[in-house]
């Protein structure tokens, strides 16, 4: 789960040193917990709309509804018709062939304790040697008309096969978090694939802010206030509605300059 990743610099002050470890433990537990699924490799279209209807994130409850017969839900979820190759989608920790998350774990322990920097290029070479590419960007938003009316444009849009895989946290009325929508590709390091992601994603009608974050990041829990101070996010847009024809500026924030 993505819940806390608002753009930042990763800063923190000594009393939120651990926040970090809170949000990747909440992470683990709505990965755990079933998800609700559409999958457009094997679903009809038809179904799509009443499914639709049906889970919307204001109206799903993270921790479920006893009255309507509904148990906890970790995530609503579209996969395209293409997403039958799910071996860097996160949720997916059975392709340990093709993506090495115990082998990335482990060479991030050693990095640790070897007392070398943790920095970006660092952890990117990480994920390149073990094969964890997959990356989301993100968008976190209010209950209500703004998250149904965003996700509803990702998830057609992915129905359609016109992007890959996208997922939305449920609503959650104990916590004064907002929702987040996770929108995926397969491979962070490429940068022409992330910002086209970025274009199809706002093509769709989304004018919210967007944060880009790669999965090796989830894996090895590095979350807003983290103790490296590492920034959670790689990529930040924002849609200038100043500008005719409307275009997205995008900064880059390792490098700290704008995506041309």
């Amino acid at each position: 789960m993505e819940k806390q990743d608002v753009p930042g610099n990763g800063q923190t002050a000594n009393t939120d040193v651990f926040l970090a470890e809170n949000y990747a433990a909440e992470a683990l537990a709505a990965d755990m917990d079933p998800w609700v699924v559409f999958d457009s490799s094997c679903m009809f279209r038809a179904e799509f709309d009443d499914w639709l209807e049906t889970n919307m994130p204001s109206r799903v409850a993270r921790f479920g509804d006893k009255d309507g017969g509904r148990g906890p839900v970790g995530w609503v979820c579209v996969r395209g018709p293409d997403s039958s190759n799910t071996e860097d989608f996160e949720e997916t920790e059975d392709f340990d062939d093709v993506k090495d998350v115990k082998g990335l774990r482990e060479s991030w322990e050693k990095l640790l304790s070897s007392g070398r920097p943790v920095s970006f290029q660092a952890v990117k070479e990480l994920a390149l040697n073990h094969r964890v590419l997959a990356g989301k960007w993100l968008m976190h938003l209010d209950t209500g008309f703004k998250v149904d009316h965003a996700w509803e444009c990702v998830a057609r849009a992915t129905m359609e096969g016109k992007i890959w895989t996208v997922k939305v946290s449920p609503y959650d009325p104990s916590s004064e978090s907002r929702h987040v929508i996770c929108v995926y590709n397969q491979n962070f390091t490429d940068e022409n694939q992330v910002m086209k992601l970025e274009a199809e994603i706002r093509a769709t009608g989304v004018k919210c802010q967007l944060a880009y974050k790669p999965d090796v990041y989830t894996y090895l829990g590095i979350y807003r206030n983290n103790r490296w101070k590492l920034c959670p996010t790689i990529y930040e847009s924002k849609l200038d509605l100043q500008c005719v024809p409307r275009r997205s500026r995008i900064l880059n924030k390792v490098t700290n300059l704008e995506v041309q």
